[in-house]
């Protein structure tokens, strides 16, 4: 106690020349509570100092965190439009030259006039991101159906966040990423993690998954890696790569056969229990076994563990998610909760660590190709007339929906679509299958990219426009919990970068349809618009207003009206959002992965994060400390299968699948499978892990499944790096 005031009285100080403008983190779903510290001569950013008042993470903040305000006045920041005036040089740094904001807009405009007047309004598309703010995302959907009018547009959480979304929607009939507020998690008996190395993704949440044990609750970790976490879990379930739905559907049965169901609960509130136990019983600890790798005794072990505790919370994050079969995966965890009631209260339930800062309020407000504003269906006839009123055009001018983002760009290498608006994602990077991504984006016959580096992505742009990084405008972003806060603007765009929703306001004047945007002069003139399209959908924002976000230091959804708190817990009156009011219960037959093991390929490739970088790393990649701390990427290798290859810790070896290959230097580890190899994807070019990844697609929520192939391993003939 005597720390925590100590360390609020030094937040308070008043600095000479100094002003703090109290926000949040950029990076992600935490949205930890930070200040930033502006220099008041120069108007300048010069440094952070955390917030000890915010109630989710209470003043921790892990590296990325602690060197995010360098993104805003680095040298590398894009301050002029760029014009590409060499196309073979397409997928370099060169070729461009800086231009004026007219010229750059008005060579937009014609290039995407002329080729929807030649090839139709669905040959233009936008791809964008989830590290914006609600009002940015919210209008780039409307900028993509209203002044594109094209079906085309999706978004980075096809990577990220999608299976969660379809997991929740099955099960429960509404998206929210935790139906409990954060706050609660550290007083629960029992965390069950899967597929999150939480200490590396989300350090700031390991104070209160710690206090678990120090209760004398218990953790238990899913993950082919012995992380961080899972070296402390009081239980580590160790499964191959790919098979958490037999895992998952393994423990159900022992809840069911050990009497830990709550008969009651399942019968009052939920459906599909009888059709779910038929299935399960055959996932018996032995077969179960079989198919994961995880001991017997650790599946019956985990159930009990589980099946015990009073209060227990279920979390996963993209080692769940990021599987052609991730919508399963993630209903069926989400059934341990349901068949034993252990949730609809504090302290119980579900949740998923949102990987990007935005990516709950990013996927619900009309990125998605299917969605619209407040997570209303564009297939739905009475949802498109609420959102068009507001809008102002018909329902018959509402694009029909479109295809998820590594569709596009399927759809891009077929000619099909021939200009891409992207914003706020690195797909050159971060999507599967890089070979085919990038040959795509060199089939495009205009590309316009916003971000406020050259990104790898950029490199492939006819015209680059120069965004800003967070903290140069403000807005509202939908925490991990589902909580709206508010990011506060410290210091002035530099150079002539421009917020993308003044870019999109611009561009639509140049497009013709500038009387659907033109009163739309202030992120908080978006914002009011934003919330009154939300006004009756699931994700209801309405009663959401910037005044109460900070009265409240946030307000979570839904919240419909200026006398409504918010719901920081889901379900409380046991109340789901399926028409019946009843959660489903999934029976789900296993799958394995969509690329087995073989003799050519036996290796399991997976893929991740490390704790000092951020998505692609165009930005963390940036920042000396971050980059000094983890320069390159690397192969995790266990001792026995490195003695098998005759591989030394730090050799280079060539990495390779039926995709491609790269080069990487060994990392020496007992932490991994002896089955199973590990590389972050935060690097670019040459090095991007994603180059060797399959694009094999859930059918439900179209995620790439990053974390399962077959690979193989090679010595190649460099020296050991010094």
């Amino acid at each position: 106690m005597q720390r925590d005031k100590f360390f609020k009285e030094i937040e308070n100080l008043n600095h000479p020349n100094e002003k703090l403008i109290k926000t949040h983190c950029s990076y992600c779903g935490m949205q930890c509570g930070m200040n930033l510290r502006v220099n008041t001569q120069t108007n300048k950013i010069i440094g952070v100092e955390p917030r000890y008042d915010w109630p989710v993470t209470v003043g921790k903040m892990c590296p990325k965190g602690v060197t995010a305000y360098q993104q805003t006045n680095h040298k590398d920041r894009l301050l002029k439009p760029l014009i590409r005036d060499d196309a073979s040089l397409k997928g370099t740094t060169k070729g461009f030259r800086e231009a004026s904001w007219d010229e750059a807009y008005d060579l937009i405009a014609k290039k995407f006039k002329e080729l929807q007047t030649e090839y139709g309004k669905d040959s233009l598309s936008v791809f964008s991101g989830v590290s914006m703010t609600n009002e940015k995302c919210y209008l780039t959907g409307k900028f993509a159906r209203v002044a594109l009018a094209t079906r085309y547009i999706d978004y980075n959480g096809r990577f990220c966040m999608s299976s969660a979304a379809g997991g929740f929607l099955r099960s429960f009939g509404v998206d929210r990423g935790s139906t409990l507020p954060w706050t609660d998690i550290h007083e629960t008996d029992c965390l069950f993690i899967a597929g999150s190395n939480t200490a590396e993704c989300h350090p700031t949440s390991m104070f209160r998954i710690w206090n678990v044990q120090e209760r004398g609750g218990y953790i238990i970790v899913v993950d082919p890696r012995e992380t961080p976490i899972a070296r402390r879990a009081d239980l580590h379930l160790d499964l191959q790569p790919g098979t958490d739905l037999a895992l998952a559907n393994g423990i159900v049965n022992q809840l069911i056969k050990m009497g830990y169901i709550d008969e009651e609960f399942i019968n009052k509130h939920t459906n599909g229990f009888e059709e779910t136990k038929e299935l399960v019983k055959d996932f018996t600890p032995e077969y179960t076994s079989m198919l994961t790798g995880v001991a017997p005794e650790k599946i019956i072990r985990a159930a009990e563990i589980y099946g015990k505790a009073p209060n227990a919370v279920v979390m996963f994050a993209r080692g769940v998610e990021q599987q052609h079969k991730g919508v399963d995966n993630v209903s069926a965890y989400t059934n341990m909760a349901l068949v034993t009631g252990k949730i609809g209260r504090p302290k119980a339930g579900v949740a998923t660590f949102t990987g990007q800062g935005n990516g709950q309020g990013g996927r619900e407000h009309g990125q998605k190709s299917d969605l619209l504003p407040g997570y209303r269906k564009i297939t739905n006839p009475k949802h498109v007339e609420e959102v068009c009123s507001v809008w102002g055009i018909t329902p018959e001018e509402m694009p029909q929906p479109g295809v998820s983002a590594y569709e596009m760009i399927e759809l891009m290498e077929k000619k099909t679509i021939r200009g891409l608006y992207l914003l706020c994602s690195n797909p050159a990077v971060s999507a599967p299958n890089l070979n085919f991504v990038r040959k795509a984006f060199k089939t495009l016959d205009f590309m316009v990219c916003s971000d406020f580096y050259l990104s790898e992505s950029a490199e492939f742009a006819d015209v680059v426009l120069p965004a800003v990084t967070w903290s140069e405008d403000e807005g509202t972003v939908t925490n991990i919990e589902g909580r709206i806060i508010k990011i506060n603007k410290a210091q002035e765009p530099v150079g002539e970068s421009k917020p993308d929703w003044q870019i999109q306001v611009e561009l639509a004047e140049r497009l013709g349809k500038g009387k659907y945007f033109s009163y739309l002069k202030t992120a908080r003139d978006v914002a009011d618009e934003f919330r009154l399209a939300t006004k009756g959908g699931y994700a209801d924002y309405y009663g959401a207003t910037w005044d109460k976000i900070d009265k409240q230091d946030g307000v979570f959804w839904p919240c419909k009206n200026e006398n409504d708190e918010g719901t920081p817990h889901m379900f409380l009156d046991k109340k789901f959002y399926h028409p019946d009011g009843k959660a489903k219960i999934c029976a789900l037959p296993y799958r394995p992965p969509a690329e087995e093991p073989c003799e050519k390929y036996p290796l399991r490739l997976t893929t991740g994060r490390v704790v000092y970088h951020y998505l692609s790393g165009n930005q963390t990649r940036r920042i000396p400390f971050l980059h000094d701390m983890c320069p390159e990427p690397f192969v995790e290798i266990h001792p026995e299968t490195a003695s098998k290859y005759n591989m030394e810790h730090e050799e280079r070896v060539r990495l390779f699948t039926r995709r491609g290959e790269a080069i990487y230097k060994v990392k020496i580890t007992e932490a991994i499978r002896k089955d199973t190899v590990f590389v972050p994807y935060h690097f670019g070019h040459e090095d991007s892990i994603n180059l060797l990844t399959i694009a094999a697609l859930d059918p439900i929520s179209r995620m790439p499944e990053f974390k399962a192939c077959a690979a193989q391993l090679e010595k190649v003939e460099l020296k050991k790096v010094q």
